[in-house]
């Protein structure tokens, strides 16, 4: 099965294609989006070229990456993956946004999406996120969908971002807690 397109009512979600480079390399070029991620600082071309490919490389199964439109502008990417080590009908989901469309509701709008597409027509039992502690705008998406908190994980956590030093926060919400939700 192959990714589709995704429509909400402000976004439309495509699967993630060589075309959507340049909005890739604008997106990892901005020091506000790279902020809780990896070391935190914006990315060169060459590696957001890797990252592109490899995101690319990984849609199967009907899950991938998604570029993100409103109208005709790029608002960033939502992913839902498979992870390597999965349990079958489990995913990750996860978006990065350009700055100019945060706390406007469309990465949960996106992920929202998301999460029905996985759930509804991917047959999918659990889906979780993660992210850094201290990044309280996306655990606040993740809370606003319904997903659960887990824990928190502090290994391997060491870098320039204040309060990376208080780890990495898991969430998910299985299909059944998702129907309830929405209903």
């Amino acid at each position: 099965m192959i990714q589709r397109t995704l429509q909400t009512k402000r976004l439309t979600l495509v699967p993630l294609g060589e075309e959507h480079l340049e909005f890739e390399v604008t997106l990892d070029a901005h020091p506000d989006v790279m902020r809780y991620l990896g070391t935190g600082e914006p990315r060169e071309r060459l590696e957001v070229e890797k990252h592109h490919q490899e995101r690319i490389d990984e849609a199967r199964n009907g899950l991938g990456f998604w570029a993100g439109f409103a109208g005709a502008d790029f608002v960033g990417w939502w992913l839902l993956t498979l992870e390597d080590n999965d349990e079958r009908g489990q995913a990750e989901l996860g978006y990065r946004l350009l700055p100019d469309f945060w706390r406007q509701g469309l990465a949960s709008e996106g992920a929202a999406a998301l999460l029905a597409y996985g759930f509804d027509d991917m047959g999918l039992t659990q889906i979780f996120a993660e992210t850094m502690a201290v990044n309280a705008g996306s655990r606040a998406v993740m809370s606003r969908l319904g997903l659960t908190y887990l824990g928190t994980r502090r290994e391997g956590i060491a870098g320039p971002i204040p309060g990376s030093d208080q780890g990495n926060v898991d969430y998910a919400i299985t299909k059944d807690l998702w129907a309830g939700f929405v209903d």
